[in-house]
C-alpha cells in the first residue's frame, strides 16, 4: 500500500510540475506578444506624428495677415499744386505830382491804412507861396468886378436923365462881364495850384495793408521815379498755383482749395477766383489764383502747396495704415490668387478722416494689406485674413 501510494504521490508532482511550465511558457508567449503589439503601436503613432509635424511646419511658418476690398466710395477730386503768395490785388503807390524832398514818412510796412490817407509828405514852401500868391490875385480880381458892378449901377440911374448914353450902358455892362470872368479865372488858377500842392502828399489809392516801403526822409523823388510804397488792398491775398495742363481744364471758378505755406503748420480755406485761359508752352502748365483771407502767416513773395477740390468721383478708400512709400513713390501690398505678396504702385489723392482715396493703382476688389506691411516682401507666402466689420 506503501509503495503504490508513493508512485501515485511522485506521479502526480510529475504531473503539477509539467502544468507549471506549460503555463509559464504560455504567460511569456502572451506577454511577448503583448509588448511586440505595444512597440509596434507607438512606432506607428510616433511615424504619425511626425509626418503631421512636417505638414504642419509649413503652415505654421506662414504669417497670417489682415486684409480689406475696400472696393470704390465716393470722394472729392483733388488736385495738388505749389506756387507763390501774393497779394490779390497788389498796388503800388509813387509819386504823382511834381516831386521834390521827403520830409516825412507816416507808414510803415504791415500797417493798414484807409482810402487817401498820407503815407509820405514832400516838402513844398515853394507851392505855397505859390498858392498864397494866387489867393491874393482872386482878392483883386473880386475887387475889380466890385467895382465894375457899382460903376454900371450908377451909369443905369444916370441913364434917364440923359447924362449917360445907351452905348455907355454896353460898354460898362462888357467892363463888369469881364471883371467878373477874371474872378473866375484867378479862382481857378488857385485852384489848380492848391491840387498840384496837394499831390505832393504820397497817399494811398485805396484801403488795405502795406507791403513795403523804399522810401526814407530826405530822399529826392520825382513823378516816374518807381514805387515808394506797395500795398494789398483790402489785404486780401492769393496763392498763384501751377498747375498742369490736364488739371487745369477740371478747375471751375469757386472751387474750394486748402492752402498751406512752406514752413507753417496752418492751412488756410481758399476759393479758386480764376483760372488762366492760357498754358505755358514751355512748362505745360497754367495758374490756378486761389484767394486767401488775410494772415499774418501768409507772406507775399513764399511758397505754399495747395489741395484743391475739383468736383468728385469714385475710389477706393484705405486706411492709412495700408499705404506706404519710397523713393519711387506711394505703394500697397495685396495678397494674389497664389496666396503671395504683390507690390501695387498707387497714386495717392485726398487724404481725410474717412482715409486715403487712391486715384489709380487698384480698382478696389483686391486683397490688400492693410497693416505690417513694412515686414512683407514680394513673392512672401501669407494667410490672409478680412479686416473685422468688412
Amino acid at each position: 500500500m506503501n509503495y503504490e501510494t508513493q508512485l501515485v504521490g511522485d506521479s502526480m508532482t510529475i504531473i503539477d510540475d509539467e502544468d507549471a511550465r506549460r503555463r509559464r511558457k504560455r504567460l511569456l508567449l502572451i506577454g511577448g506578444g503583448v509588448i511586440v503589439v505595444l512597440v509596434a503601436a507607438a512606432a506607428f503613432i510616433s511615424m504619425r506624428g511626425e509626418k503631421a509635424g512636417d505638414a504642419a511646419a509649413p503652415t505654421a511658418s506662414v504669417p497670417v495677415v489682415t486684409v480689406v476690398s475696400p472696393g470704390r466710395s465716393t470722394v472729392a477730386r483733388t488736385v495738388s499744386a505749389t506756387g507763390s503768395l501774393a497779394a490779390r490785388i497788389d498796388m503800388p503807390v509813387g509819386v504823382v505830382g511834381e516831386g521834390g524832398m521827403v520830409t516825412r514818412v507816416l507808414v510803415q510796412p504791415g500797417d493798414w491804412v484807409r482810402a487817401g490817407q498820407v503815407l509820405a509828405t514832400v516838402e513844398r514852401s515853394v507851392q505855397a507861396e505859390q498858392v498864397r500868391s494866387l489867393a491874393a490875385q482872386v482878392e483883386v480880381q473880386r475887387a475889380n468886378a466890385k467895382l465894375a458892378q457899382a460903376q454900371l449901377d450908377r451909369a443905369k440911374a444916370l441913364v434917364g436923365r440923359g447924362f449917360i448914353s445907351a452905348a455907355d450902358i454896353d460898354q460898362r455892362t462888357a467892363t463888369r462881364d469881364q471883371a467878373e470872368a477874371q474872378v473866375r479865372v484867378a479862382a481857378a488858377q488857385l485852384a489848380e495850384q492848391q491840387a498840384r500842392t496837394g499831390r505832393l502828399d504820397i497817399r494811398a489809392p485805396a484801403a488795405g495793408l502795406v507791403l513795403t516801403r523804399t522810401v526814407e526822409p530826405g530822399q529826392i523823388v520825382q513823378a516816374g521815379g518807381g514805387t515808394l510804397f506797395r500795398m494789398a488792398k483790402d489785404g486780401e491775398m492769393e496763392m498763384q498755383a501751377q498747375v498742369a495742363e490736364g488739371d487745369l481744364a477740371t478747375l471751375r471758378t469757386g472751387n474750394s482749395a486748402t492752402v498751406t505755406p512752406i514752413g507753417s503748420s496752418q492751412s488756410f480755406a481758399g476759393r479758386v477766383w480764376q483760372v488762366s485761359p492760357v498754358v505755358d508752352p514751355q512748362t505745360r502748365q497754367g495758374i490756378a489764383r486761389i484767394a486767401i483771407p488775410y494772415n499774418p502767416a501768409i507772406r507775399p513773395g513764399g511758397f505754399a502747396s495747395a489741395l484743391l477740390t475739383s468736383g468728385s468721383g469714385s475710389a477706393p478708400l484705405l486706411p492709412e495704415s495700408a499705404v506706404q512709400s519710397d523713393p519711387k513713390g506711394s505703394f500697397v501690398y495685396i495678397v494674389n490668387a497664389k496666396g503671395q505678396v504683390e507690390r501695387r504702385d498707387v497714386t495717392v489723392g485726398q487724404v481725410s478722416d474717412n482715409g486715403v482715396a487712391v486715384t489709380s493703382g487698384i480698382t478696389g476688389s483686391e486683397q490688400i494689406v492693410t497693416s505690417a506691411g513694412a515686414f512683407l516682401t514680394p513673392g512672401q507666402k501669407v494667410k490672409p485674413e478680412l479686416a473685422k466689420g468688412r
